[in-house]
C-alpha cells in the first residue's frame, strides 16, 4: 500500500512538471528570447525567464526527433515572428523549423531548443547528458556547442 501510495504521487510530481513546463513552451504570440546564464557548467544559453536550453541528439537536417510523449518531458520552445538574441547569444545562430503541428520551434546554431520537464529553477541543468527517447540531451554554449559534462 505505502508503495503504491509513493508511486502514484511520484506520477502526479512529474505530470505537473511536465504539464508546467509544457505551457511555458507554448508561443506567446511575440517573439522568443534567448539570453545566457552562469550556470555549474559553466555559461549556457537559456531563455528570458532563465530556464537552460537543450539540443537533442537526434535531431537531424533541421528537423526534430521529438515528438508525442517526447514533448510531454522536453517541450521545444515555440515563438511566433523573429526570435531575439541578448546578453551574449548571438543572433546569427538563431533560426527556427517548421514542426509537423504546424508551429515554429527555434533553433540556436541550427540545433531545435528544449526545455526539461525536471528543471524547476533558472540556470537548473538537470537534463545535462541524460539519454532519453533514444539519444543524448545537452545545454549548449553561446557559441552553440554542446556541453558534455561526461
Amino acid at each position: 500500500m505505502k508503495n503504491a501510495l509513493i508511486a502514484g504521487v511520484t506520477a502526479a510530481v512529474v505530470f505537473a512538471l511536465a504539464t508546467a513546463a509544457a505551457a511555458g513552451a507554448r508561443p506567446t504570440g511575440s517573439p522568443a528570447t534567448v539570453t545566457t546564464a552562469r550556470t555549474a557548467l559553466g555559461q549556457i544559453i537559456t531563455d528570458a525567464r532563465g530556464r537552460s536550453l537543450y539540443l537533442f541528439e537526434k535531431d537531424a537536417k533541421g528537423r526534430s526527433a521529438c515528438s508525442g510523449l517526447c514533448t510531454t518531458y522536453w517541450p521545444p520552445l515555440l515563438a511566433k515572428g523573429k526570435s531575439v538574441a541578448t546578453k551574449g547569444a548571438k543572433a546569427s545562430l538563431l533560426g527556427t523549423i517548421r514542426r509537423g503541428d504546424g508551429s515554429r520551434q527555434v533553433t540556436y546554431a541550427g540545433h531545435p531548443l528544449y526545455f526539461f520537464s525536471g528543471d524547476t529553477g533558472h540556470g537548473q541543468t538537470n537534463g545535462e547528458g541524460l539519454r532519453d527517447f533514444g539519444a543524448g540531451w545537452y545545454v549548449l554554449t553561446p557559441a552553440g556547442k554542446k556541453i558534455d559534462r561526461d
